[in-house]
Formats: C-alpha cells, structure tokens, sequence
C-alpha cells in the first residue's frame, strides 16, 4: 500500500494525521480545507453519493465538537463524474487550486489508481472509503 493513500480511520484522527505530515499552507488559513472526491454523476453516483452525504456528516459533527487544531474544517467537493481520468484531473485541482490539507474519496480501485500519481507527485494524501 502506498504511504500517501490510507484508509479506515475516523475522521479527527486522519485529519491530525495530516496536519503533522507536511500541511503548512492549510495552517495559515482560517479554515482546513478538506477535499471531496466522489462521483456525485455517471454511472458510480448511486453509490458515492452516500460517501459524498457521509463525508459531510462527519466533517459537520467534527466543527460542533470544535474542528480540529482549533479550526474548522470545510468541505470541497468536486464531481469526477465516474470517469477515471478526471478522477486524476480533479484530485490535482483539489490539490493545487483549492488548497486541500487532505482528500477523502476515490471508492473504486479505478479511480484509486487514476490519481495515485498526482498523490505522489504533490506529496498530499487520499484517504478513501471500503
């Protein structure tokens, strides 16, 4: 398993993990930006729209208990659309456009290794569902 892509931890404790990996840029800000790569069209939405609902769940229940490192976490979703390549495409604008600390999503095998890549090259981490 790659170093960069991770799965089954809670939300609090895969974020902390994050923050002490290399998140400096996410520090300076307000908020922790957390990115949410789900397909919310195509083919694979009737199943990652839950991952997407869940997703916000949790971020939601982590800022009433006071977020995390003493900021709130806000969500960015972005719709790959059940295509692979764009799962590549969207990861990286999650990434370098919107400054996530770290990204939760790519449920299928297909999208993981679509974007393992970008992970790598950009040194960010994926944690992903199943």
């Amino acid at each position: 398993m790659n170093k960069n892509i991770a799965r089954g931890a809670t939300l609090a404790a895969a974020m902390a993990g994050a923050m002490t990996v290399s998140m400096v840029p996410a520090m300076a800000q307000e908020t922790i930006k957390v990115g949410v790569l789900h397909s919310l069209s195509g083919t694979m939405a009737i199943s990652e729209t839950t991952l997407k609902d869940t997703m916000l769940f949790l971020i939601e229940e982590q800022n009433k208990k006071g977020g995390l490192l003493g900021k709130q976490l806000e969500a960015v979703v972005v719709d790959p659309a059940s295509d692979w390549p764009l799962f590549a495409e969207k990861a990286r604008e999650l990434i370098e456009v919107n400054g996530v600390a770290a990204v939760f999503g790519c449920w299928t095998s297909s999208s993981r290794k679509s974007v393992l890549p970008v992970f790598e090259e950009l040194n960010s981490i994926l944690f992903y569902p199943v």
